[in-house]
C-alpha cells in the first residue's frame, strides 16, 4: 500500500470506526487507538512505512495545535470566571497524580528514579474531550459541572510545565550527572527553557496581532494562523525549546492581546479533526504489542495510583478553597480520562530515552485505552452523585 492510499484508508476507516464505537457510548479517541493497534506493524501491518516514518512530524504539528488551543483557556476573562477553587484544585490534582505515581513506581515497583519521575509527570495530564462529551450528552448544569469544566480546561497546562521540569531532571539522572552543582544547573536550565518558550510565544503572538490587519477572508485567516503555529513549532525545535510550552504561550498571549483573538482559534476547527485522527491512529500503530505481557504490574500500578492521586489532590484543593462537599467528594472522578497530551509527552519520553521509552509509551497507550473506556462512566457517576443530571437523562 502506497503512502497516499494509506492516508485515505486511515482517514476513512477512522471515521467509520468512530461512528461504530459511539453506538456504545465510547469516545472517538478509543476507536482511533484501537484501529491503530489493529492496522499497525504488530498485527495486520496495513500502515505504510512512509506514514509510520512521518509519525514524528504529525505528532509535532498536532501537539502544537493542541497546546495552542490550551492557551485559549488563559484569557483574563476565563481566569476571572473560573475563580480561586479551580486554580487550587487543578494544581493539586495534577501534582497529586505526579507525586503519587512517582512514589509508587519508586517505592513499590523499585523502578529507577528517572523512569518513576517520567511516569509521574505523564500521570498529571487529563483529557477534557471525554468529560465534555458526557456533560453535553446528559445536559448537566450547576456549580459542580462548571468547576469540573474549568479544571479539565486548565489541567494540561500544568502537565506541560511539570513534564518540562521532570524531563530535564530525568535527563540529568539518566546521564549520571547527579552532582549538586549540576542539578542546580538543570533546574535553572528548565526555568530558562520555560522562559525561552514564553519569549518565543510572545514574539510570534505580537507579530501575528500586528499582521492581522492584512487578513481579509476566512481562508487567509486559516493559512495565516497555521503558518504561525508551524513557525512556532519549527523555531522551538531549532532552538531546543518545548514545542508544547511555546505553543501554549503563543495561544495564551494571543488570547489576551488581540480584540478578535477568538477568530484564530475558531479558524482551526475545520482542519484539526483529521489531524487528530491521524495522530491517535498512528499512536495506536506505534504500540509495541510484544511488550504488553511484561506491563501487567506496571500498567496496573499506573492505572490505580494516578486515579487515587487525582482524587486526593482534587479533594485537598477543594478543601483549601472551601468548595462545596460534592466537589470535595466526587470531582476527582471526572478527571480519569487521559489521551492527547499524555500520548504526546509519552512520545517525547520515547524519543529521549530509547531504552525505557518503548515501555513508557506502550504503557501509556494501553492505559489510555482503559481510561477512555472507564472515564466517561466515572464522570457520569460523579455528575449523578452531585445531582446535576436532569431527570430523564
Amino acid at each position: 500500500m502506497n503512502t497516499i492510499l494509506g492516508l485515505g484508508f486511515i482517514l476513512t476507516a477512522g471515521l467509520f470506526s468512530a461512528k461504530l464505537i459511539k453506538r456504545i457510548k465510547f469516545p472517538a479517541v478509543t476507536a482511533y487507538l484501537l484501529l491503530g493497534i489493529l492496522i499497525g506493524p504488530s498485527l495486520f501491518k496495513l500502515v505504510p512505512e512512509g506514514i509510520l516514518n512521518s509519525s514524528g512530524l504529525i505528532s509535532n504539528i498536532v501537539l502544537g495545535i493542541i497546546a495552542f488551543g490550551i492557551g485559549q483557556n488563559f484569557s483574563r476573562y476565563h481566569l476571572r470566571k473560573i475563580g480561586r477553587p479551580i486554580i487550587w484544585i487543578s494544581i493539586l490534582e495534577a501534582c497529586g497524580a505526579w507525586a503519587l505515581v512517582t512514589s509508587a513506581f519508586l517505592l513499590i515497583l523499585k523502578q529507577p528514579f528517572y523512569v518513576s519521575l517520567l511516569f509521574g509527570a505523564i500521570a498529571s495530564a487529563t483529557a477534557p474531550a471525554a468529560t465534555v462529551m458526557v456533560i453535553r450528552e446528559y445536559r448537566a448544569r450547576g456549580n459542580f459541572t462548571d468547576t469540573l469544566l474549568g479544571v479539565v480546561a486548565i489541567d494540561d497546562a500544568w502537565c506541560l510545565i511539570i513534564f518540562a521540569i521532570s524531563l530535564a531532571i530525568s535527563q540529568a539522572v539518566y546521564t549520571h550527572m547527579m552532582a549538586a552543582s549540576f542539578l542546580i544547573k538543570v533546574f535553572f536550565n528548565s526555568l530558562l527553557s520555560i522562559f525561552g518558550a514564553f519569549v518565543l510565544g510572545a514574539i510570534l503572538a505580537m507579530l501575528l496581532s500586528l499582521l492581522y490587519r492584512f487578513i481579509r477572508t476566512q481562508t487567509e485567516l486559516l493559512i495565516f494562523t497555521l503558518g504561525f503555529i508551524f513557525l512556532n513549532i519549527g523555531l522551538a525545535i531549532w532552538l531546543h525549546l518545548s514545542v508544547l510550552l511555546s505553543s501554549m504561550f503563543l495561544g495564551a498571549i494571543l488570547i489576551n492581546s488581540h480584540r478578535y483573538s477568538f477568530k484564530f482559534f475558531d479558524a482551526l476547527k475545520c482542519i484539526d479533526s483529521p489531524l487528530f485522527l491521524l495522530f491517535f491512529v498512528l499512536a495506536g500503530a506505534n504500540l509495541e504489542m510484544h511488550i504488553l505481557p511484561k506491563l501487567g504490574i506496571i500498567g496496573l500500578t499506573y492505572l490505580i495510583f494516578r486515579v487515587i492521586g487525582k482524587m486526593m489532590g482534587a479533594s485537598l484543593g477543594a478543601k483549601i478553597s472551601n468548595a462545596p462537599e460534592s466537589i470535595r467528594r466526587y470531582l476527582g472522578l471526572g478527571l480519569v480520562p487521559q489521551a492527547g497530551v499524555a500520548l504526546g509527552v509519552a512520545l517525547i519520553a520515547k524519543s529521549d530515552f530509547p531504552i525505557v521509552g518503548e515501555m513508557i509509551f506502550t504503557t501509556i497507550i494501553a492505559t489510555t485505552v482503559i481510561y477512555e473506556l472507564i472515564g466517561p462512566l466515572c464522570t457520569k457517576y460523579a455528575l449523578h452523585k452531585a445531582g446535576e443530571i436532569p431527570e430523564g437523562h
